[in-house]
């Protein structure tokens, strides 16, 4: 009985160590802050922490990229699995062929710029206080414009989904937007 007892114990720490052995480790993401600049180099996320400016040249970013309070980044030919996002901020480029995976979202900050780049999900300018450019995109999701009143600009973008412009003042301009959906509102002649 104590054989087989010990055995059973046996067997069940070795079944125990195996499976510690053979499961993938959690995968816990990195949090990269950024002041200066970042050349061709992986991340995982990004952070341009409170009043910092961040230029991203052909930086590859695993995650998401946050720009902090009063903070600016320029992105050159970047590529983000996640999102771009920007709350408070100063300033939000991307441009020059950059991808972004997810969407791209700037809410009551300055400038927001999205030129010659590819994003798969939303463009989303809201409640910005100045000029929003949004120039020859493609776009996987919307573009949204609401509450800006430093001017938005929209030209030349292909988009899958809804061109939508709310209570901007002054109204959005541009022309030659290729939409699959529909151009609604502020936005309905561009």
């Amino acid at each position: 009985m104590v054989t087989s007892l010990r055995r059973s114990l046996m067997l069940i720490g070795l079944s125990a160590t195996l499976l510690l052995f053979a499961a993938p480790a959690a995968v816990l993401a990195d949090e990269r802050t950024c002041r200066g600049s970042l050349g061709s180099i992986t991340v995982d996320n990004l952070r341009v922490p409170q009043g910092a400016t961040c230029e991203l040249r052909g930086t590859y970013v695993k995650g998401t990229i946050k720009v902090e309070r009063g903070a600016t980044l320029r992105a050159f030919g970047v590529r983000v699995i996640g999102n771009v996002q920007g709350e408070n901020s100063k300033r939000v480029v991307v441009r020059d062929g950059s991808r972004v995976g997810g969407s791209f979202q700037v809410v009551q900050s300055g400038v927001a710029k999205v030129l010659d780049s590819r994003i798969n999900g939303d463009i989303l300018v809201d409640d910005n206080s100045l000029r929003n450019n949004i120039r020859r995109n493609v776009v996987g999701g919307n573009i949204q414009a609401f509450q800006n009143t430093g001017g938005v600009y929209i030209y030349r973008n292909r988009v899958d989904g809804n061109l939508q412009c709310k209570e901007n003042r002054p109204r959005p301009v541009g022309a030659n937007n290729i939409v699959q959906g529909n151009k609604e509102d502020q936005c309905r002649n561009l």
